[in-house]
């Protein structure tokens, strides 16, 4: 299956390795969400092996979780807490929940994961779908930069050691705004492959999406510590409400 069509790839390549070095700790994230949360219930799209959701829930809220991919649940079943957090496995798009919940949460990029416009902008409906009234809805994913996507190819070394080598490619579709990127590593086992795909978003866009889906752009930072968003900011955390 594509990569294009498959929500549940990444977490099969990755989960194994998703908590290792190079994520951002949860603190500032579980520092940020939890005052909106207003006492819960709250869900996380993509929860993936609970790494901001469990620090969340032990403030005492009540955390659900939907993920595509049984892998990255897995992960998170495994973890103190984990055991007892309810989590749906499904699509993000779709928001396969009922709720209602006073705030919905979505991080590190995950929803350029949804590689369609059309998946994205059904996510917020869905959204907007199980919120309270004045609930929330946070996005967290960095501002596309042109300078990053100056070629339609790119090639990457990543690592290279006595024993093996990795190297990172990328194919850019600039009119549809998606990329595709495959980390190939070659060692003594052969060739391993792991395929990834986005479609991003400028902020702009992605506030469009919001107000199709009737929800409003209520604050906006550079960073978790609520740094103000500027012309110079290489990521936003947006909250949106409902009206």
């Amino acid at each position: 299956m594509s990569v294009f069509d498959d929500p549940g790839l990444f977490g099969r390549l990755w989960a194994a390795t998703y908590d290792g070095p190079g994520n951002p700790g949860p603190s500032p994230a579980v520092d940020f969400l939890a005052p909106l949360a207003d006492g819960g219930p709250v869900l996380e799209l993509a929860v993936g092996t609970g790494r901001v959701a469990l620090p969340l829930a032990a403030r005492g809220l009540a955390v659900e979780g939907v993920e595509a991919s049984p892998e990255m649940v897995a992960q998170l079943r495994a973890k103190p807490g984990g055991e007892h957090m309810p989590v749906t496995i499904g699509d993000m798009a779709d928001v396969p929940v009922a709720g209602p919940y006073r705030l919905v949460f979505l991080v590190f990029n995950t929803l350029f994961n949804l590689v369609d416009a059309e998946r994205q902008a059904a996510c917020f409906r869905n959204v907007a779908r199980v919120l309270t009234p004045g609930g929330a809805f946070v996005v967290e994913t960095y501002v596309p930069d042109p300078a990053d996507f100056d070629r339609d190819e790119q090639v990457q070394v990543r690592e290279v050691t006595e024993d093996s080598a990795t190297i990172r490619l990328h194919r850019y579709d600039r009119a549809a705004q998606t990329f595709v990127r495959q980390t190939v590593t070659f060692d003594a086992d052969g060739v391993h492959l792991r395929p990834f795909a986005m479609r991003y978003a400028w902020p702009e866009q992605i506030d469009e999406m919001a107000e199709r889906a009737g929800l409003r752009l209520a604050e906006r930072y550079a960073d978790w510590d609520r740094t103000p968003f500027d012309a110079d900011s290489r990521a936003h955390i947006s909250v949106y409400r409902t009206r």
